[in-house]
């Protein structure tokens, strides 16, 4: 994606409509790794087209994968993976990239990848991943800016993280399902992204217990086989459309989305006075056409907590809500980057170390802004629909990393937004 592309937005409209949630992000990138797992071929349906995704693609094409993309179908054939490197290059597109690392000990025995890139919200350190490779067999050290791990055989651990890590989770169970023996992580993230990886897994012949707990158990099998998989419904991507929704004071149905994945999203929404129901066939409806207010506090966490992903298009709906909220962001050091953006807008937020208190006015104006991250960014457009004037987003490839055409789905459903 150019760089230069912005989003204009004009504000103040109401929107009023349906927007069809795409596949989850932050589950389709470690299943696009987990094919390399299979020596068969994965049909992966329901996968977004998004630049993150297609720089997955790009790393399994560099390991020998054969990899296609068909509308929203992707289909990997791992059957001729012959290296175990991925370029520096590759590895600093998106930080999710070091979950290629327990697929490939898993099937190769060996890698060798550079630290990832991706967007500079705070510190994501990777020994989490590292001592529990190393429980289990593998040997890592450090080359010029490489991690190079070797393992000819992983055999089971006992893991236990001291805090729950989404990526040490997911990196875990994909070194684990070829290991032998068992394998046992105790303090294991339960996001549902957690669940459709196992599931997947599952599908192709792992034998994995306890997925969405705080207690994941592996038993390692010899090969597993491709199947046909659709990943599940983005859970921040509809948080974000929900609260696109709010701000403008709309009224708005997600089709294909998963309300149960939403977890405490819903009840802050409702807390604000936004009327919210979910329906059978993977539909959520939100009514804010009343009289909304600030919600006392928000804190973030590990699942089930309040995400910190949803932390930033929900700051921005509050920026235009009366009352006082307070922000705890306790999982990302800058996760606030986008607050001295929002101030350009008009917001009243007042940061100190992790704590974020807004003040919610009645008007915004159109400015000059630049995203910053990925989540940033999509505050921005969440703001930028209750400003006055017109706002220009620039730097829009970080939304592009999770959004699959943000444009069109909010324009589709009133907004005057349009890219340059």
């Amino acid at each position: 994606m150019s760089i230069q592309r912005k989003l204009v937005i004009k504000g103040g409209r109401r929107i009023e409509g349906e927007i069809a949630v795409q596949g989850a992000k932050n589950s389709a990138l470690p299943l696009l790794s987990a094919a390399v797992l299979s020596k068969g071929q994965t049909d992966l349906c329901n996968c977004p087209k998004l630049s993150d995704c297609d720089a997955a693609c790009r790393i399994l094409s560099s390991l020998g994968c054969s990899c296609k993309r068909e509308g929203n179908v992707v289909t990997i054939n791992a059957s001729g993976v012959y290296s175990s490197e991925i370029s520096e290059r590759l590895m600093r597109e998106m930080r999710s990239s070091i979950i290629f690392m327990g697929a490939l000990l898993g099937r190769t025995g060996q890698c060798r990848l550079s630290f990832p890139g991706g967007c500079e919200i705070g510190s994501r350190p990777i020994d989490f991943h590292l001592d529990a490779f190393r429980k289990m067999g593998a040997k890592i050290k450090e080359e010029h800016g490489y991690i190079v791990c070797t393992a000819p055989k992983l055999h089971g651990a006992v893991i236990s993280f001291p805090v729950p890590s989404v990526g040490a989770t997911e990196n875990v169970i994909l070194a684990a399902v070829l290991a032998e023996g068992t394998t046992e992580i105790h303090n294991a993230a339960r996001e549902p992204e957690i669940c459709d990886l196992a599931d997947y897994l599952t599908k192709c012949g792992a034998k994995i217990s306890g997925a969405g707990t705080g207690t994941v158990i592996i038993e390692g099998v010899e090969k597993l086989s491709g199947c046909t998989y659709t990943v599940m419904p983005d859970r921040i991507a509809a948080a974000t459309y929900l609260c696109c929704g709010a701000v403008t004071r709309g009224e708005i149905l997600l089709t294909h989305a998963d309300i149960g994945s939403l977890g405490l999203v819903v009840p802050v929404l409702e807390q604000t006075g936004c009327s919210i129901y979910g329906f059978g066939g993977g539909r959520i409806y939100l009514n804010a056409r009343k009289t909304l207010r600030a919600p006392q506090s928000i804190r973030t966490a590990p699942y089930p907590g309040f995400p910190t992903d949803a932390q930033p298009p929900l700051m921005a709906l509050c920026a235009t809500l009366p009352g006082t909220t307070m922000f705890v962001e306790t999982i990302f050091e800058n996760r606030y980057r986008h607050v001295s953006e929002l101030k350009r807008l008009g917001a009243r937020i007042n940061v100190e170390g992790q704590v974020a208190v807004v003040e919610g006015v009645n008007k915004l104006s159109g400015a000059e802004l630049e995203a910053c991250d990925l989540r940033g960014g999509a505050a921005m457009v969440t703001a930028a629909l209750f400003a006055e004037g017109v706002t220009k987003i620039g730097h829009t490839c970080y939304i592009d990393r999770g959004y699959e055409d943000i444009e069109g789905c909010l324009r589709s459903v009133g907004a005057d937004i349009r890219s340059v």
